[in-house]
């Protein structure tokens, strides 16, 4: 077989072998899908000048003078989207024989931006974009199959960015999770508590939050060692967790605090349940060898409620001196802030 030059025929920076033309190949267009069922003897008289061209394992096509339609003749492409724009999204397709790229070129007239690398030794067909619009305008049979095409890859890519939107939405979750405790983080409560705090203004209904530090936690880690401070933080989050209704959330605030936040709840109910979590707390067993001491932990406790006009600070500040204060009178119990009850 006779190598021609591909300048000859395509542009200059067109750097690929041209081993042959459509016609005087021994493919036939029944093994293109883009011109099955169609006018067979139109679709050949329209690509029999066509070059056919050569790629090597791992060579690329880099055409970015214009648009033109890829159809593989042999072989396999890898093709990864918009790589020259800094849009690519690591999404790498597998084109087959019979399967074409460049479609989406071809019909908007922009240059094919996708990288397109051959898998192994392959051959493709190279149609410039005015023969496949010709062939769209003499042929239903091409347009048809072209719709069915781009129908068939739309549907894949909104499966794909489906896919993507609910790995992210995983992710996002994932990152708004403390690993230690499996809490809400600090991330978490910086992006929900000031819509909790406005939704609670602007519905006339109750907020309430209860901050929580663990008693003389550094002398625990000084006694038992950080592995066993970390059990006693996840049996705290457990605590937590197992104490509340699915409405309220429960905060890694930083190091031994944490925060519930108890949505709709009154400042009278706020109370009772943070008597019931420090009585809880005081119960959790953190070691399985019941040889050792308990209690094993306690915690100080400080409640607020949302006042008017408050903002989510203020309302953490309020929560923050009625846990001081608790820890100021001896720990291991509640303190509300001075406005409640009085």
């Amino acid at each position: 077989m006779i190598c021609l030059t591909v300048s000859n025929i395509l542009s200059p920076d067109f750097i690929l072998k041209q081993i042959t033309t459509f016609a005087a190949s021994a493919y036939r267009i029944d093994d293109l899908q883009l011109f099955r069922d169609s006018d067979a003897a139109l679709a050949a008289r329209s690509l029999a000048h066509c070059p056919v061209v050569q790629l090597q394992q791992g060579e690329s096509v880099t055409d970015t003078s214009r648009a033109r339609l890829y159809i593989v003749l042999s072989g396999a492409l890898s093709v990864t989207a918009d790589t020259r724009t800094g849009m690519a999204d690591g999404t790498v397709s597998k084109v087959l024989p019979g399967e074409s790229v460049g479609e989406q070129s071809v019909l908007d007239e922009e240059a094919n931006l996708s990288l397109m690398t051959a898998i192994e030794p392959s051959e493709l067909l190279v149609v410039e974009a005015e023969i496949v619009w010709r062939l769209i305008d003499e042929s239903n049979g091409v347009a048809r199959n072209l719709l069915r095409l781009l129908s068939f890859r739309i549907r894949a890519a909104n499966a794909q960015l489906r896919r993507r939107q609910k790995l992210g939405e995983f992710y996002r979750q994932m990152s708004m999770i403390d690993g230690l405790t499996g809490l809400y983080n600090r991330a978490w409560l910086n992006d929900l508590l000031p819509e909790m705090v406005a939704s609670a203004h602007g519905g006339g209904k109750p907020l309430s939050l209860i901050m929580i530090d663990l008693d003389h936690f550094k002398h625990f880690n000084d006694s038992h060692g950080h592995l066993a401070g970390d059990q006693a933080l996840r049996a705290a989050a457990q605590v937590l967790s197992g104490a509340l209704r699915p409405s309220d959330c429960a905060v890694r605030y930083g190091g031994e605090e944490m925060m519930v936040l108890l949505p709709d709840t009154s400042d009278k109910v706020a109370v009772v349940v943070a008597e019931r979590l420090c009585e809880r707390i005081r119960q959790a067993v953190v070691f399985r060898d019941m040889r050792l001491p308990l209690p094993h932990i306690t915690a100080s406790l400080g409640v607020a409620s949302l006042l008017p006009g408050q903002d989510d600070h203020g309302l953490i500040a309020t929560a923050d001196a009625a846990l001081y204060r608790a820890k100021d009178g001896g720990r291991n119990q509640v303190v509300v802030q001075e406005t409640l009850f009085s």
